[in-house]
């Protein structure tokens, strides 16, 4: 998909015609200074082993890319399970998707979606997050329920006040450019204050094309039957157009805020390349409020969140659309997500804290699929995927720090979840056997299911001197299923591949019967430093994961084709069985130098390895990244941050073989990015994959990004994701 207008394009060219004109501004002597800004907000949980990155880390991740979740790369242990251009999905240490919470400005939303298109993380756009926290598997039950490996917490800025009897007007404008893609966009804020007072709005675009590879990976030709001309290094079903807005109220006294964020997301079109579907339209509506006071007794926080999503989702421009008398395939969704909190956290004493919270979460979702057409196998009625399903979720935990020594610290809780799901009678686009016997097999059932979740959690950190921590961490962590995992019925295959988050081309059939993942996690953490921490730090983290009832798949049904193919696609149903992940995280840097014409030079690394195997059947997990590494120099010089960097990952060759996963080469990459930044402004420049390495994303999934994807086996199976080529890139920030 191909867009014309440029007008990001043009703004950047502007604004770094005008980049030498600042820049002496800004370094003159008398340049006006900005008046001071008052920044309220909840301090960052700092109570487990959880890891975060700094606003200078999270601006340049930024300029690369507009997907939030991109923004977590320099996270050990954490990598992207590829998706639409900006809704990929996070993967830490083996595990992805809804195993994860992700929590964005406090709201724990649901891709309300067959292929999970709409991921949480995908509603806040890269340029507005402010900062970023991630807790592992074996988080402190306070970080949030209902996840098995962990938790991420993204969030805007904290609302700005004025100085007392002032009034503040402040903002940003900016605007990017990637070569590769054709992508650009633009952001913008602007805040009016006073002491008492802010009001925010914030809003952002961005657009891209398909992007291309170093090489070809597959023939040049029509992308599909009746569809324009593709090269063969086009990876089709990549191109994007989003735009967000969020108007934002809070007021303040000395010791409380109270804050109230409207906001909505409109996208006209993502497209998938390894999905069989496009996104068409995804509309979303929040209402985000927010209350912090502090206490003499201790700190209380709560929170109410609502959205209401719609999706669509169809064949885009490089997918087959028409099909004999079928032009498209519409695909609809339609969620309502409303959700709340209660923290206290007490001060009991000098040594000890208690912090006691609730949560609840009513989610309702319809997926209906209109006919295609008024005769044949996909029409005259609506095919109902999910109809009038609900999952309702009531959690309370709490849990006690003590600080025993100066050296010692401990963290217990416990976390009692009930997780209520049900769904309502189904139908296929007909009556004929090929959906009115599963229709009827489903309807006949029980649909209702009450899952008793306990949640529990132990850590213990010694910090024998400023230069060395230590930490051991025990969780028991529980999952419910989601309801399409739970309740998508129909066998029939082109249906079945209709229904799938997992990006591997295979169809999926829900389970009724489906029991929580329970994860039963051990993780430790060796962290020696610097007594400045700037010097020099290594950190080891190994781990181990062992999940009761992990929801995998088995081949479905009994036809032998599908039952013993080790090629092509296949149908599939979600089976709980037993698994086990393992693995370490490395990370260090250290000052090679620090000079007064130069800069200083500091050298990072970071290691992940992690394996994962399924118990029951000796078959590896799915989507597992090999072990991976990535070193690089910085130079920081006055306000210039300079890096370069290189990127190793090993060939992935342990595949699940029950989906038929493709295995993947190794590959090395090597990236320049530099960043400017003062008062009044900051730009970014970079070249990522500088030597035009050809690579195919280990975590990509099957690329189904064009062809004729309604058909099981219509697209050729084997090949893989590619990622991008050789991409230079821009952004520029002006503040106010």
């Amino acid at each position: 998909m191909h867009y014309q207008t440029k007008p990001a394009v043009l703004a950047v060219t502007l604004a770094l015609a005008a980049l030498g004109q600042l820049a002496n501004a800004a370094d003159s002597t008398d340049v006006q200074q900005m008046p001071e800004v008052v920044v309220h907000g909840t301090r960052p949980d700092s109570q487990a082993n959880g890891s975060s990155l700094s606003p200078a880390q999270l601006a340049a991740q930024a300029a690369r890319s507009s997907d939030s979740a991109q923004l977590l790369q320099d996270i050990p242990g954490l990598n992207l399970h590829a998706a639409g251009g900006f809704s990929s999905l996070p993967v830490l240490r083996g595990l992805a998707d809804d195993r994860l919470l992700v929590k964005t400005d406090g709201a724990s939303l649901i891709a309300s979606c067959p292929n999970h298109m709409n991921s949480p993380l995908s509603y806040m756009d890269a340029s507005k997050v402010d900062s970023v926290q991630v807790y592992n598997g074996a988080a402190p039950v306070s970080a949030g329920g209902d996840n098995i490996g962990g938790v991420i917490v993204a969030r805007s800025a904290a609302p700005q006040f004025a100085e007392a009897g002032q009034i503040l007007q402040t903002g940003n404008v900016g605007a990017f450019y990637r070569s590769n893609g054709d992508a650009r966009g633009a952001n913008a804020s602007a805040t009016l204050a006073n002491d008492h007072v802010s009001i925010n709005y914030t809003g952002s675009t961005a657009r891209s094309n398909n992007y291309d590879a170093a090489a070809d990976f597959k023939q040049s030709g029509l992308a599909a039957t009746g569809r324009a001309w593709m090269d063969g290094k086009t990876v089709g079903s990549t191109a994007y157009k989003t735009e967000n807005h969020e108007l934002g109220l809070a007021w303040r006294d000395n010791d409380q805020l109270l804050e109230a964020k409207v906001g909505v997301q409109r996208t006209p079109f993502e497209g998938f390349a390894n999905q069989r579907m496009d996104m068409t339209d995804n509309s979303s509506n929040q209402l985000n409020l927010h209350y912090n006071g502090q206490f003499a007794w201790g700190e209380l926080d709560a929170r109410l969140y609502n959205q209401y999503v719609r999706h669509s989702m169809n064949f885009g421009d490089d997918k087959q659309t028409i099909y004999g008398i079928y032009k498209g395939m519409p695909m609809d969704s339609a969620s309502h997500t409303l959700g709340g909190s209660l923290t206290a956290e007490l001060a009991l004493n000098a040594r000890d804290k208690l912090k006691l919270g609730s949560e609840i979460q009513r989610y309702s979702l319809n997926d209906w699929w209109p006919a295609a057409g008024g005769t044949g196998g996909m029409g005259p009625n609506t095919f109902w995927n999910i109809k009038d399903g609900n999952r309702d979720r009531v959690d309370a935990f709490a849990e006690w720090q003590a600080d025993w020594k100066a050296q010692w610290r401990s963290i217990i809780g416990a976390r009692l979840s009930q997780v209520k799901s049900n769904t309502g009678s189904v139908a296929g686009y007909n009556s004929n056997a090929s959906y009115a016997t599963d229709a009827a097999s489903f309807n006949a059932q029980n649909h209702a299911r009450t899952d008793l979740n306990l949640d529990l959690s132990a850590l213990a950190r010694y910090t024998p001197s400023e230069t060395a921590q230590y930490e051991l961490a025990y969780a028991q962590k529980t999952r419910s299923p989601n309801l399409y995992e739970r309740y998508t019925w129909s066998s029939n295959t082109m249906a079945a591949v209709m229904n799938n988050f997992a990006g591997d081309g295979n169809g999926y059939v829900g389970n009724a019967n489906l029991k929580p993942e329970v994860a039963h996690t051990l993780s430790s953490s060796a962290n020696w430093h610097a007594a400045d921490g700037e010097a020099w730090q290594l950190r080891l983290s190994p781990y181990y994961s062992y999940v009761e009832n992990y929801i995998d798949a088995q081949r479905y049904g009994t036809a032998n084709n599908n039952q013993t193919a080790t090629t092509g696609y296949v149908v599939l149903q979600y089976v709980n069985q037993n698994a086990q992940l393992y693995g370490v995280d490395v990370s260090g840097k250290l000052q090679l130098a620090k000079t007064t014409g130069l800069g200083s030079f500091t050298a990072t690394a970071q290691l992940s390895y992690t394996r994962g195997e399924n118990l029951t059947t000796g078959d590896n997990l799915y989507n597992i990244m090999p072990l991976n590494a990535k070193l690089a120099l910085v130079n920081t010089l006055g306000q210039w941050t300079s890096t370069a960097e290189w990127q190793a990952v090993r060939a992935k060759t342990d595949v699940s073989a029950v989906r038929n996963e493709v295995k993947t080469p190794g590959y090395s990459l090597f990236n320049l990015r530099t960043r400017y930044e003062n008062k009044r402004f900051s730009v970014d420049v970079g070249i990522d994959n500088v030597f035009n390495r050809f690579y195919t994303l280990p975590l990509g999934g099957a690329y189904t990004g064009q062809g004729m994807t309604m058909s099981r086996a219509g697209i050729p199976w084997g090949t893989g994701v590619a990622g991008p080529a050789r991409s230079l890139y821009t952004a520029f920030n002006l503040k106010f």
